[in-house]
């Protein structure tokens, strides 16, 4: 019997790490630019005019704004062909004061997102899923030169959340190519020993609860209970769902693939929703924008 009860999760507080990133960009671009008279370059290209895109698109123009990084703006219409997206990529490669180039998703069906994304200069790839970073991030002994931002945002979170990630036990939940997979790379290059599960696997509460550490990104509103987690365990929810919520103006509300009012009661460390991996992942794609940068402009 436990002689105490478990107290209840520390919530990691992401807008708080993020700012604190933030910060030392700020700090590095003002160096850049006293030293050389040269700041990162950051272009966004996006198609058409989805509201989330645009809202995403602008959070990350503002971000620019306020670090000292110039914003490229690139907006396409919708029915703008791919060779037009291909042909604007290509320019943007050849521009020596674009350092990042990020190409809004989802693009319109009419365009071939996989193609689009292989055009982008693997060393202007700041969103990190050229097939040639991905494929150095599986291999043992490579380095990628941009991490994706969501992954590189959650191990971020961990270790500067004193999280030793070395032999522990981390099941990741889904396996998506933006998130999930990535992320089990990062993690094995952590020298943690992981496990993936997915829509498949048999029994996945047994094995979420052998973790010390989760990262949840199934998509799944509320999914992960608190029953489902090892006491003390480390939970990144990466999850973002929007559910009925009659009390909201909006009439809905915003959940992560955690249960969080129940998982808190017995992880030692909770990331919330929202507030906990979405702002790391704009401050890692202004990182990778000034790790392009710095490149690119020290060489």
């Amino acid at each position: 019997m436990a002689s105490e009860e478990q107290k209840e999760a520390t919530i990691i507080d992401g807008k708080a790490i993020a700012q604190t990133i933030r910060n030392e960009i700020a700090s590095e671009v003002l160096l850049l630019s006293q030293k050389y008279g040269k700041v990162p370059g950051l272009a966004v290209v996006i198609v058409g005019n989805r509201k989330d895109s645009q809202s995403y698109v602008n959070m990350k123009r503002k971000a620019c704004c306020e670090l000292g990084i110039r914003s490229y703006d690139i907006d396409l219409p919708e029915e703008v062909s791919e060779e037009e997206v291909v042909k604007k990529v290509h320019e943007l490669n050849d521009d020596p004061d674009v350092h990042g180039i990020l190409v809004q998703l989802p693009l319109p069906k009419h365009i071939n997102e996989e193609k689009v994304l292989t055009e982008i200069s693997i060393e202007k790839d700041v969103d990190g899923f050229h097939p040639l970073n991905i494929g150095k991030l599986a291999m043992k002994g490579r380095e990628p030169l941009f991490q994706p931002c969501t992954p590189k945002g959650c191990v971020e979170l961990l270790t500067r959340s004193g999280v030793s990630i070395r032999g522990k036990k981390a099941v990741v939940v889904g396996r998506s190519n933006i998130v999930g997979l990535p992320v089990a790379l990062l993690l094995l290059k952590a020298d943690a020993t992981v496990t993936v599960v997915h829509s498949h696997t048999r029994d996945s509460e047994s094995i979420i609860r052998s973790a010390d550490i989760i990262i949840a990104a199934a998509g799944q509103p509320m999914m992960i209970k608190g029953d489902w987690i090892k006491p003390g365990a480390a939970v990144i929810d990466v999850g973002t769902n929007a559910i009925d919520d009659p009390s909201r103006k909006s009439g809905y509300r915003l959940v992560g693939d955690v249960d969080f009012q129940e998982v808190k009661k017995v992880a030692g460390l909770l990331t919330p929703v929202p507030g906990g991996v979405g702002p790391m992942t704009v401050a890692m794609l202004l990182k990778n924008t000034l790790d392009g940068a710095k490149r690119k402009i020290e060489q």
